[in-house]
């Protein structure tokens, strides 16, 4: 009986979700998981998100578990075969179910896992966003892991002798739990969903204003490297592709406005030709208008 309980779990094991993920080099230090520039479905099973792991010297510091507990088993793993050694924690950088499902596998691990203080009000809920759009498979023993260590204003870690500076928005920009985590002596700087790449972003939690202004003080910051949410850019520059994405989206959302079009219209009119060639372009261009009309209106 024992045989053949090990058998099954044996088979089980060869035929367990993979990703095939691969880890990108961004430094002697950072590494990062790279997700598709695509909606989640069953085909990329929630991998469009990033997820970055930090050598501190004798532990790694985990920016977003990612989207479920397959992805951060694997990933860990990929990793560990660069450096095996543990992980110091996990930080969340936002609510976003895509960058902390995979909490569920670190818990297993006995790692204390960072978020902002918003996660306290979230909910569990009886079916995720995660869980509706990817396989079974893919899903199979992700559960919903709120942090257990929580940033209100700011947080400050030491890792083997790198200081760690967590910094909460505490507006909403992306959404109304955003962290910023800088590494000052790696220059690195990351920043979650405040920065897209790739891919048109998703204002649907948001405030373009405060969005705006969030990207204008991350690019007062001394880093090398700014690694956002999505997007394999991660220079000094690449918060400019949401920059300039939103400071257009508010400047023709506030001239419509202006020139009294009701909210229906604009968002059956208003264009950025610049970026129609984009990835998600086609999904969220009009959702962005609405958001950002009800908030323009508002503040006029």
């Amino acid at each position: 009986m024992r045989s053949l309980v090990l058998a099954v779990f044996f088979i089980h094991s060869l035929l367990a979700f993979e990703y095939n993920l691969k880890p990108q080099k961004i430094s002697n230090e950072v590494y990062c998981f790279f997700g598709l520039p695509q909606v989640i479905d069953t085909h990329n099973n929630g991998n469009m998100v990033n997820s970055c792991f930090v050598d501190m010297g004798e532990r790694y510091l985990v920016i977003d578990s990612g989207p479920t507990y397959a992805y951060a088993k694997e990933a860990y793993s990929k990793i560990k075969d660069i450096k095996d050694q543990p992980i110091a924690y996990v930080i969340n950088t936002h609510v976003h179910d895509d960058h902390w499902l995979g909490n569920s596998y670190y818990k297993e691990l006995g790692v204390d896992i960072i978020g902002s203080v918003k996660f306290k009000n979230e909910a569990k809920l009886q079916m995720t966003r995660m869980q509706r759009r990817i396989t079974k498979e893919a899903y199979e023993k992700t559960t919903q892991v709120f942090p257990n260590v929580f940033v209100d204003k700011e947080k400050t870690l030491t890792i083997n002798a790198h200081k760690v500076f967590i910094k909460s928005v505490n507006k909403k920009a992306h959404t109304s739990s955003d962290l910023l985590i800088h590494i000052p002596d790696l220059s690195a700087l990351f920043v979650g969903d405040i920065v897209f790449n790739d891919r048109i972003p998703s204002l649907r939690d948001g405030n373009i204003d405060e969005w705006i202004k969030e990207l204008e003080k991350i690019k007062t910051y001394n880093a090398k490297y700014i690694i956002g949410g999505h997007g394999e850019r991660v220079d000094a520059h690449s918060v400019d592709f949401t920059y300039d994405y939103l400071i257009e989206l508010k400047e023709k959302v506030s001239s419509a406005i202006e020139d009294g079009i009701e909210i229906e219209d604009a968002i059956k009119t208003i264009t950025m030709d610049r970026y129609k060639d984009t990835h998600m372009y086609g999904e969220l261009q009009r959702q962005n208008v609405e958001t950002a009309y009800r908030t323009l209106e508002w503040e006029q």
